[in-house]
């Protein structure tokens, strides 16, 4: 299988799964990295480790259909087979999903369904929760509401900061979103509902 990692920032999602590529933990091929910023770091780690690229932003269009429009031409292109998100931060328009029905993945910094949105850590930890953590998901066409393919808790203790948190928020997205990825590309994962059930033997979609 052949797949596509969508980034807009510094790229450490990305990171990790280059590395779990390289190793092998992620049997797929990472064909093409996207970024809606130029000035990504994501870009730069792709193409350090030879991974072809494409970056296209958003202002140099007229409507989010038409951005979208042209990214699936490109991935279909290149031959993509499913999409992973690795704060990517803009929403996905509805026809952009249902050209990748059920082969698009997320990560967020949060026990989804609470603290959605670009803030998941800081407004965890501003609510005063004593519990946090990691949430992989299937995308749909609403933010961060797609059913859950994995989670991960973290307690916060009295002396965490917003800043220790999001360390150990990070560590546990780098080592459970390529488990994510191979199960996906395992076909391990079959959707009921709003549920995900990790099969001990593949189910291919």
């Amino acid at each position: 299988m052949k797949f596509s990692v969508f980034a807009s920032g510094n790229g450490t999602n990305l990171q990790a799964i280059i590395d779990a590529v390289k190793t092998g933990e992620i049997k797929a091929e990472l064909g093409l990295v996207f970024s809606d910023n130029k000035k990504s770091l994501a870009l730069k780690r792709a193409e350090e480790a030879g991974i072809k690229t494409l970056c296209l932003e958003y202002r140099n269009y007229t409507n989010k259909q038409s951005f979208d429009r042209d990214i699936v031409i490109a991935l279909k292109e290149h031959e993509i087979d499913f999409v992973v998100l690795a704060g990517y931060m803009r929403l996905l328009t509805p026809y952009f999903v249902e050209q990748f029905p059920r082969r698009i993945i997320n990560i967020h910094p949060s026990l989804l369904p609470s603290f959605k949105g670009i803030q998941g850590i800081k407004d965890a930890f501003t609510y005063g929760v004593k519990t946090t953590g990691v949430t992989v998901h299937f995308v749909d066409e609403k933010m961060d509401h797609g059913p859950i393919i994995l989670q991960e808790s973290l307690k916060i203790l009295s002396n965490d900061t917003l800043e220790s948190i999001e360390e150990k928020i990070h560590k546990i997205e780098h080592r459970i979103y390529p488990k994510a990825v191979q199960l996906f590309v395992e076909g391990r994962l079959r959707i009921k509902g709003r549920k995900v059930i990790v099969l001990d033997e593949p189910q291919f979609f």
